[in-house]
């Protein structure tokens, strides 16, 4: 009982088209930051931050590392209605008005070989016009070669689309590793994370799964790249879906099982 009840309050509070109707179009410039000292019951189902500066738009959430010029994480959920073989002009990538320090100016990525590689893939948010327009923003990227990017990252991310379909309906978290010492690019320094990784959770709760992949090209199949959510965050210090009962928690997030997303 007690575990229903969880997972209904997960599924009205992480849905990303529910986040909260009463919040400004995030296209207004309005800052919209949730402090982790702050932090209300509407936001309870968020990873945790290492830097305190969570920002929330229309269909994601984010938390911003100045220190990196990317963000740690982007959190948002995933349904059937988001994708869509739809094909939208691509924008131009534009700083974000919200992050208060700004986040890095696109020019950083000129002529530094690397992509500008989507945490929110512009591909999982396709409902709406204004919703494939927010993935466009410099919060929402980090550092990618190219193959990798259109390689085996496109790979996860169009996996991941299929097992939404699958599930009814997926919330994910998604950024790179963020460590000391890591290449920069720009005058900003925007890190280069070695590793970047995603993590899964089904609609009803019963099922997650984390993937940490190298940031290089590789042909592996995708399974190879799964790994427990306990290692990740022991690598990112990041405590992923807190709320969720310890029990729950600690069973689901130490395991591996891709068979069991394979369909």
């Amino acid at each position: 009982m007690i575990r229903t009840l969880y997972i209904l309050l997960v599924i009205s509070l992480f849905s990303c088209k529910e986040f909260d109707d009463n919040i400004e179009n995030s296209f207004e410039n309005e800052e919209v930051l949730v402090n982790k000292n702050e932090i209300s019951s509407d936001f309870d189902f968020l990873p945790t931050s290492t830097t305190n500066d969570v920002y929330k738009r229309n269909t994601y959430v984010f938390s911003y590392s100045e220190a990196h010029e990317q963000s740690e994480w982007v959190a948002y959920y995933l349904g059937s209605n988001d994708v869509k073989t739809t094909n939208y002009d691509r924008p131009f990538f534009e700083q974000d008005p919200l992050v208060k320090t700004e986040s890095a100016d696109w020019r950083n990525y000129k002529k530094s070989g690397y992509d500008k590689g989507h945490l929110c893939p512009a591909g999982d948010r396709k409902a709406t016009l204004d919703e494939y327009n927010e993935t466009f923003f410099t919060s929402n990227i980090s550092p990618q070669e190219h193959e990798f990017n259109s390689g085996v990252w496109n790979r996860l991310e169009e996996k991941v689309r299929y097992w939404a379909l699958k599930n009814d309906g997926l919330y994910i978290v998604t950024g790179g590793v963020l460590t000391d010492n890591l290449k920069t690019i720009g005058k900003e320094k925007v890190s280069v994370p070695n590793y970047f990784y995603k993590v899964l959770l089904s609609k009803d709760g019963s099922k997650m799964i984390s993937f940490l992949v190298p940031h290089q090209d590789s042909d592996k199949p995708l399974y190879e790249f799964e790994v427990s959510v306990d290692e990740i965050e022991k690598m990112t210090g990041i405590d992923f879906y807190p709320n969720l009962q310890d029990a729950i928690e600690n069973q689901l997030e130490s395991k591996s099982d891709y068979k069991g997303w394979s369909f």
